[in-house]
């Protein structure tokens, strides 16, 4: 009996540690993600692609369940987005061009013009080379801002809800970088 009872704890247990994370693409989604001592967990994850190219997974962490990317654009609490690169033709020039574009498309030309300052700050965190395999983390806090790190390195912090409004919208927003991606951050 007691051999049976081990197996039943081994069997749920893994498969408690199974359902912790998430495999997209060979890329392990954590369940949690902590953010300035608040504890995210997973809304949803996806791919983001382009023609035939599989170029990052991308994983969406809130304080609750989230189904509508505007409520989440305009909220004002902790969240974060991950990016890992999957594929060698994300390049350090591309992601600046994609984010460039990701702006225009979320943000109207005079909330692009309001926050110029703070996405020549962002863009300017691409300073180093990106490569497959790369981890982006991009976390906002309330009364912090945003802030980015890579590869568990920060990178900077940049203020201000209008910022975190056009950089999330760029995934979450009615015009997203990828809209399979959006419905995979949540949850659909």
């Amino acid at each position: 009996m007691k051999k049976i009872l081990l197996l039943v704890v081994a069997i749920i247990g893994t498969f408690s540690f199974s359902s912790a994370q998430k495999t997209i693409n060979g890329v392990t989604v954590e369940k949690n993600l902590t953010v300035a001592g608040q504890e995210l967990s997973l809304n949803g994850a996806g791919m983001r692609e382009k023609l035939w190219f599989d170029l990052y997974v991308g994983a969406l962490y809130t304080t609750k369940k989230y189904s509508d990317g505007n409520m989440l654009v305009k909220a004002d609490e902790a969240m974060a987005i991950t990016l890992d690169i999957t594929d060698s033709k994300v390049t350090q020039k591309r992601m600046k061009e994609a984010v460039e574009d990701g702006f225009e498309d979320s943000c109207t030309d005079s909330e692009r013009a309001a926050i110029k300052s703070e996405i020549n700050t962002f863009v300017g965190l691409f300073s180093e080379a990106i490569v497959e395999g790369d981890h982006f983390e991009i976390a906002y806090a309330p009364g912090k801002g945003t802030m980015i790190s890579k590869n568990g390195k920060q990178l900077g912090t940049i203020a201000g809800m209008d910022f975190k409004k056009g950089l999330f919208g760029i995934w979450l927003g009615n015009d997203p970088a990828d809209d399979d991606l959006k419905e995979g951050m949540l949850g659909q």
